[in-house]
């Protein structure tokens, strides 16, 4: 008899006495409390078949050979004439262009691969879609990718894209042939790379008055936030969410129940986070912050990591005021650090590119959150605010974290205190004494039983059916019952409705003057790396990751912002009477004199009697401050 126990393998009675003896147990624990259940049986890989990771749209080798062309005949037009702003020059050095050549991608996939049988084609069909075109994809540990592959998210792979959903009047006539022969028919959901391609690999853009030397059909869907839900919204297609809100396995070999993002396990929730934020619902006037020349109000994606400029789109013209870059900055500086150091050497990869990749990334960071800081009843308060259109930090779940780093410090720079510390030698981060805005998964007792890890948090994503953390903040026009709807909840933290900013206070320390206050960026974190390196037991990823991360600073953090404040009293300066000898007995005998009306023995300006700055002068807590200063002490 076979029982199923599992959502991701049938285990029967008479196989599990074969099994070793760890799996066996487990499996036998499984078969008792799964009778009369479809569940899955504990495996040391989890064998979820292709069926498990179908879903409509193009599917992996259905086009012929040559419809979907190489960037590098893009390159003859839309390149080499414009360095730094060409389309073709900002895609190449972009992760969008770098996708395929991503050591940490490639650590991950190992991973997911070892953890669930066949994950890497799930994981492909975002990073190298391409891989769907020549269907390389198939072979699910990459060992097939080949150059055209390894182009990352391409230029004719997304100009060829169609809207799944068809909107009469909006959508091109020709997309009805197109969706009309896909054998599942169109995806009714944007997201896990559901993407429809043109069969004919007719290009697409935004344009009704282009004239280019090859086929070409205008189409909107390249302007709409739709089209990046493609591949920003991920669900895990291996899981299901329950009536009760919670995730649950599903059966093995057969596609997901439902193939809307939103009722499986999130991995990304960054288009969702757009579409019910303020920005997607009216647009924002962010007053210039993004957009590029002469927008204010933004709302789509494109909007703000596709900013507008004057140029020209192809060598030969036209000159056009609205130019979309191809930039594509988001927050990947440190990985295309890992990319650069990855490809030195390689004549197919411009380093130059990549360095002006990396500085739009970082500028994008620096726009991306706000401080505001006040002192209050003894304390420090200081508020983030998240001036993107969706949570801060988004994205892939896995390492990317923002934190607050405050150094206190007296009058003369000296640090009294530090919270949200970074070691720089030791590449770690103190999270004990400062907020940290991250999303943390893990695995409930269910799903620990069914695989034989711990209950808790977890860095085996590709199991999670529970978020432990969430606090990461939210955008403009946030709800929180709408996020939670979407699979996007604010988990071991509290936002009120419409709230996209954070205060955490820090007390403020005796002999303190000032405070720094920076907030850094960090998505390849040592434990991250780590994690990767040593569980990998199949392939030279996590190794070839932590060494390449090793030789690159070590994900160092990039600040995004940072604001100073005077938190205490600031004394002037020791040397009271500036004869170039301090702190000596001669300063607190001129400032007595000084204080008693009488006159300083070296500079007849002496230094202000208000000697700590609290605006009474002269008085008795200037002389206690003065003597405190001069003992090693704070100013009081």
């Amino acid at each position: 008899m076979c029982i199923q126990i599992s959502a991701f393998t049938r285990v029967s009675t008479s196989d599990v006495n074969r099994r070793p003896r760890r799996i066996r147990t487990a499996a036998l624990l499984g078969l008792l409390a799964g009778i009369g259940m479809c569940g899955i049986a504990i495996a040391s890989i989890i064998d979820l078949t292709m069926n498990d990771f179908r879903l409509r749209g193009t599917q992996a080798g259905s086009l012929p050979a040559g419809t979907i062309r190489s960037s590098s005949e893009c390159r003859m037009c839309h390149g080499n004439f414009d360095e730094g702003r060409d389309p073709y020059d900002t895609w190449q050095g972009s992760l969008m262009g770098l996708a395929g050549k991503d050591p940490l991608f490639y650590a991950q996939m190992a991973t997911a691969n070892q953890d669930v049988a066949n994950a890497g084609y799930f994981c492909m069909r975002c990073h190298v879609p391409m891989s769907i075109v020549t269907g390389h994809a198939l072979q699910p540990d990459g060992s097939t990718l080949d150059a055209l592959d390894k182009e990352g998210v391409s230029c004719h792979f997304c100009h060829s894209m169609v809207d799944p959903i068809y909107q009469p009047g909006v959508s091109p006539p020709e997309d009805q042939a197109v969706l009309a022969s896909l054998p599942d028919g169109p995806p009714q959901h944007y997201g896990n790379a559901m993407f429809v391609l043109d069969t004919q690999g007719r290009r697409r853009g935004p344009r009704t008055d282009a004239v280019p030397p090859h086929e070409f059909i205008p189409s909107s869907f390249l302007r709409s936030g739709n089209f990046c839900g493609t591949c920003h919204e991920v669900g895990n297609v291996a899981t299901t969410r329950q009536a009760d809100g919670t995730y649950r396995y599903n059966a093995i070999d057969q596609p997901c129940p439902d193939e809307n993002p939103q009722t499986q396990f999130p991995l990304e929730r960054t288009f969702s986070e757009w579409k019910l934020s303020a920005f997607a619902n009216g647009g924002v006037n962010m007053g210039g912050r993004f957009g590029g020349a002469g927008m204010s109000v933004v709302s789509t994606c494109q909007d703000c990591h596709m900013p507008r400029k004057a140029g020209m789109a192809c060598f030969f013209g036209p000159e056009r005021p609205d130019l979309r870059g191809h930039q594509f900055a988001g927050a990947g500086a440190q990985v295309l650090d890992l990319i650069a150091a990855h490809t030195a050497g390689d004549p197919g990869v411009d380093q130059a590119a990549i360095a002006r990749g990396r500085e739009n990334s970082v500028a994008m960071l620096g726009k991306s959150a706000s401080l505001e800081l006040s002192v209050a009843n003894g304390s420090l308060n200081v508020r983030v605010i998240n001036e993107s259109g969706h949570k801060l930090p988004t994205g892939h779940i896995e390492g990317r974290r923002v934190w607050v780093n405050v150094r206190f410090t007296d009058s003369w720079g000296n640090v009294v205190t530090e919270y949200g510390g970074y070691d720089d030698a030791t590449a770690e981060l103190d999270t004990a004494t400062t907020t940290v805005y991250e999303m943390h998964v893990g695995l409930s007792p269910q799903a620990a039983a069914i695989t034989g890890l711990p209950a808790g948090p977890t860095g085996n994503v590709a199991h999670a059916d529970t978020i432990e953390k969430d606090n990461r903040i939210p955008p403009r026009g946030f709800v929180n019952s709408a996020f939670e709807s979407a699979g996007a909840p604010v988990v071991g933290h509290t936002y009120a409705d419409g709230q996209y900013w954070d205060d955490t206070s820090f007390p403020v320390p005796v002999g303190a003057a000032y405070a720094e206050v920076r907030l850094f960026y960090q998505n390849t974190p040592r434990h991250y790396i780590e994690m990767l390196r040593d569980n990998n037991t199949t392939n030279h990823w996590g190794q070839t990751l932590h060494t390449l991360w090793s030789s690159t600073g070590r994900g160092a953090p990039i600040e995004m912002n940072n604001a100073f404040i005077q938190v205490g009293p600031v004394c002037a300066s020791i040397d009271y009477n500036n004869d170039g000898l301090f702190p000596d007995t001669l300063d607190i005998s001129d400032f007595v004199s000084v204080f008693s009306g009488g006159a300083c023995s070296n500079d007849p300006a002496c230094g202000g009697i208000d000697f700590n700055n609290d605006g009474l002068f002269p008085d008795t807590l200037d002389i206690q401050s003065l003597l405190s200063v001069f003992s090693g002490g704070p100013c009081l």
